[in-house]
């Protein structure tokens, strides 16, 4: 059934300030203290029905080890079963609703987290991810926002994408769901990624299990409740904390299995396409793998470039979030002519950072999101520390005594093939390689080079010129790529998000490109007048 609703393009949900005085300021605060002190007990949610069972496991806030915000429950084989056969027992009585009916579901969830479960996600948001009000507010409040409702509005042009029809013949194409469930692997870093993975799927008709990462339980707790709240029929998502090894063994074994939604690391992405590939000759249908999996973000400077401009977004695109976003810029090439004054006034302006609990609003970082995080990343720094290459232009210090705390790191090296200029790291720790200003285009093709990933990446220059060689150089490394501004903070429906090359399937996140995923569209011709002679003019 072809979607009736006509709608305008929505706007992007308003990010709130939460300055000093401010009415969602106080309703953060009252509500952070509020979670704080009542820790939960999060469900699987099967079928509808909340569902504990044991062992249960501690969720923990990564800045305050002592800051016991609840336990959830772990899903057994039996339990994964069970979240299957929910997802397509629901899945005939959510295709018999028109794309309309299932858009509304949507929508009311969008209209309840801009209003007052707007502070509830935000906060479960900051205490179980470590984020920031600021953070928070743009993830779990904006961007979650902005794919509920863009998902609705691209979804209705899709249904609106329709074949020409001819005298006497009507043809229409149906978006049907595709063969099967949908399984949803969602990250830590982006609670809007955790809620958009699941529910754009099922905006176009599938039925999903999800499995949210185990560091991020308490903001999927609280979406997975919100959907619930908004009139979601039961099954129709199913949410199963626990072992990821062990879910997707019993998800990916299983014949109904027709796609994969996934956000998360490289090596986890390629195991789940190679066990896909290898239960290939028992599944109904070849199943769809959407998937976006980290890159090795850059930030290019020209000799024209603004340097306060990308001194700004060298410590915000590097640092914001701990630099625990996929598209964070980790890796910097700047002329010799830059690089001193730069150099200085970073250090000037890093001094600054604060680095704590994100209940104080005056921190600026959390914490990393865990110990293997900490241990990775603290790894890397101890790597620069011994090589002589190497050299620490600021930061270095951490500590996990109270709570998993890296400080702002900035390393120049010497090779730009260096392990800092090329492996994921997923922390605030960025590596710059200083080029001759006369080797410009020289030093476009060494990054263009360097990385398996091909995520984000800027260009900083004032020259024209400059801009356009690095665009056509750097035109297949990035699939976001961003001119005079920071690779970070795309917003939906202005810049579509998404990767190539080792960065995954590039199928842009709140786009129509996403959506055309999830269906498996069937043609329809009606002929009012069919033939009734089976012989042509040309035999006469």
């Amino acid at each position: 059934m072809h979607a009736s609703l006509e709608l305008n393009p929505p706007s992007n949900e308003p990010v709130l300030t939460y300055a000093p005085g401010s009415t969602e300021r106080a309703a953060l605060i009252r509500e952070l203290e509020r979670q704080a002190s009542t820790p939960v007990e999060a469900p699987l949610v099967i079928g509808g029905q909340a569902v504990l069972c044991e062992p249960m496991r501690d969720i923990r806030a990564p800045h305050r080890h002592s800051v016991r915000l609840g336990a959830h429950a772990v899903a057994g084989a039996q339990h994964v079963d069970r979240a299957i056969q929910s997802a397509m027992d629901a899945r005939a009585g959510w295709n018999q609703l028109s794309f309309d009916q299932r858009a509304a579901v949507f929508l009311r969830a969008a209209e309840l987290l801009s209003g007052p479960w707007r502070q509830r996600l935000n906060a479960a948001t900051m205490l179980n991810q470590s984020k920031t009000a600021p953070q928070a507010e743009i993830d779990s409040a904006c961007e979650l926002i902005d794919f509920l409702r863009f998902n609705v509005y691209f979804g209705t042009k899709l249904q609106a994408e329709q074949p020409l029809s001819t005298t006497g013949v009507r043809n229409r194409i149906f978006y049907r769901p595709l063969d099967g469930f949908v399984y949803a692997v969602t990250p830590f870093n982006f609670t809007a990624i955790a809620g958009n993975l699941p529910t754009a799927p099922a905006l176009m008709g599938n039925t999903v299990v999800w499995k949210p990462s185990p560091h991020a339980v308490l903001s999927a707790h609280h979406i997975m409740q919100l959907l619930m709240e908004a009139g979601l029929p039961d099954g129709v998502i199913n949410l199963v904390h626990g072992d990821a090894e062990a879910i997707s063994e019993s998800v990916l074994s299983n014949p109904a299995f027709a796609g994969l939604h996934f956000t998360g690391s490289t090596t986890v992405l390629q195991g789940l396409w190679r066990r896909i590939g290898e239960n290939l000759p028992r599944y109904r249908c070849y199943p769809r793998i959407v998937g976006e999996s980290g890159g090795k973000d850059f930030i290019f400077a020209h000799p024209s470039a603004d340097p306060l401009a990308l001194g700004t977004a060298i410590i915000r695109g590097g640092y914001e979030y701990q630099g625990q976003k996929c598209s964070a810029p980790s890796r910097l090439y700047l002329p010799r002519s830059l690089w001193k004054s730069l150099e200085k006034s970073l250090c000037e302006e890093v001094a600054q950072i604060k680095v704590g609990d994100p209940a104080d609003f005056s921190n600026f970082m959390g914490a990393v999101i865990g110990k293997d995080a900490f241990r990775k990343i603290t790894g890397y720094l101890d790597l620069a520390a011994r090589d002589p290459s190497c050299r620490m232009v600021f930061g270095g210090d951490s500590s996990d005594e109270e709570g998993y705390f890296i400080r702002p790191a900035l390393i120049e090296v010497q090779d730009p093939k260096h392990r800092l200029m090329s492996e994921e790291i997923f922390g605030p720790v960025v590596a710059a390689w200083i080029y001759q200003d006369d080797r410009y285009q020289q030093a476009l093709e060494v990054c263009e080079q360097t990385s398996p990933y091909g995520l984000t990446g800027a260009i900083f220059a004032r020259d024209a010129q400059a801009v356009e060689l690095a665009q056509q150089t750097l035109r297949s490394a990035v699939g976001n790529f961003y001119v005079n501004d920071k690779p970070t903070g795309a917003v939906v429906g202005q810049q579509p998000f998404g990767g190539s090359r080792l960065s995954g399937t590039n199928d842009k996140a709140g786009a129509i490109f996403n959506l055309l995923r999830w269906v498996s569209p069937q043609t329809i011709k009606e002929n009012f007048n069919p033939p009734r002679d089976w012989r042509y003019a040309s035999q006469g």
